[in-house]
């Protein structure tokens, strides 16, 4: 079971801060919230669970039939470098069409706990990953595979969110283990090591991703098989 003890935000916001040398601030303006994502990787909505702020809502609208697929990231997974940039920037430029995304409605086994496994499905979910989601990527990003299951239990806090998912969660997520470890209170299973370009370029490909539609997704792997091609 996770621990029943899940410090307050301002301490959890003061631990990613510690984890990347940076000063803390309570409240959180504007400007430390900038630099903490520079430094952590993490995105301003995901600083935002953190703290226990408000999220916008137009963060929450997605196609929930889309989200990143297993085609789309690996085909990302073994691009180079230049043909991952041209692949994300393809990603930005496209927006879903009028009245085609829909708030994201929880459903009632996603109502979890406080807890530091509930709030790191809470960035999956931002990135419009539903457990089924999260545990493809993850496999595909990590090698960390587990079940659905086994990643709503870590929400619920019925699994402990041992090293092993820690890693798994960080690849997913785009940031350091370290950083991760820090917040969370998680012993890393290795020394830290840095995660591969590869895995940090794909997991800002799934943010970009996050609000296109299911016909939009396709069209941008067909477009990164082009990408593989040359």
């Amino acid at each position: 079971m996770e621990p029943s003890t899940y410090p307050e935000p301002d301490v959890r916001l003061a631990r990613l801060a510690d984890a990347v040398s940076l000063p803390p601030a309570w409240p959180p303006t504007d400007e430390f919230l900038d630099d903490l994502t520079k430094r952590t990787g993490l995105r301003t909505h995901d600083l935002l669970l953190v703290a226990d702020l408000p999220v916008p809502a137009t963060a929450w609208l997605f196609d929930e039939t889309a989200g990143a697929s297993s085609s789309l990231l690996s085909r990302s997974l073994v691009l180079p470098p230049s043909g991952r940039q041209l692949l994300r920037t393809r990603a930005r430029s496209m927006t879903a069409p009028a009245d085609t995304l829909t708030p994201r409605q929880p459903r009632p086994y996603e109502q979890y706990p406080p807890g530091f496994g509930s709030l790191l499905l809470r960035m999956l979910a931002l990135r419009n990953l539903n457990w089924s989601g999260a545990a493809k990527v993850m496999c595909l990003m990590s090698g960390v595979c587990k079940a659905a299951s086994t990643i709503g239990a870590v929400g619920r806090g019925a699994k402990e969110l041992d090293a092993e998912m820690l890693d798994g969660f960080a690849a997913t997520l785009g940031i350091p283990v370290a950083v991760l470890g820090e917040l969370t209170g998680v012993r890393p299973s290795a020394e830290p090591r840095e995660l591969a370009p590869k895995v940090v370029d794909t997991a800002s490909l799934i943010w970009e991703v996050r609000q296109l539609t299911w016909d939009q997704e396709g069209a941008l792997t067909e477009y990164a098989e082009v990408l593989g091609g040359k």
